[in-house]
């Protein structure tokens, strides 16, 4: 092998090495983040019982995003909804869903059961 040839591949290696390592560097930053995020989600519980929600005001922190699992204990779906949140999401009867919700200004934001409206209604108070 000639000389040019040597020098040619040891670059490419030491390039190869640079690049990996970066690659792995930058992987290692995100995965931390993407860890640091899902530390700081706020998470709550809310139940769907009677066609009411338990409870149905929840005090929420700012700027945090949020996670609402919701439990239909009914036997029959309701749709849970916030024009205020952003999301709709119909849950089935005896079962649950994840409601994910952006980092929240102060405010009061209202949220409701569609299927019965006369009767499941809520609020969120993010402060």
């Amino acid at each position: 092998m000639s000389i040019s040839r040597f020098a040619r591949a040891v670059r490419h290696s030491s390039f190869s090495s640079i690049l990996l390592g970066s690659v792995l560097a930058v992987g290692g930053v995100v995965m931390g983040a993407v860890a640091a995020q899902a530390e700081d989600t706020h998470e709550v519980e809310i139940s769907i019982k009677d066609h009411k929600f338990e409870p149905d005001a929840l005090k929420l922190p700012i700027g945090k995003p949020i996670k609402i699992t919701v439990k239909n204990l009914d036997a029959t779906p309701e749709e849970f909804e916030s024009h205020d949140l952003g999301f709709e999401k119909i849950i089935a009867g005896n079962s649950s869903a994840v409601i994910r919700v952006k980092p929240l200004k102060p405010g009061t934001y209202m949220f409701f059961g569609e299927f019965h409206q006369d009767s499941a209604l809520g609020h969120v108070v993010a402060e």
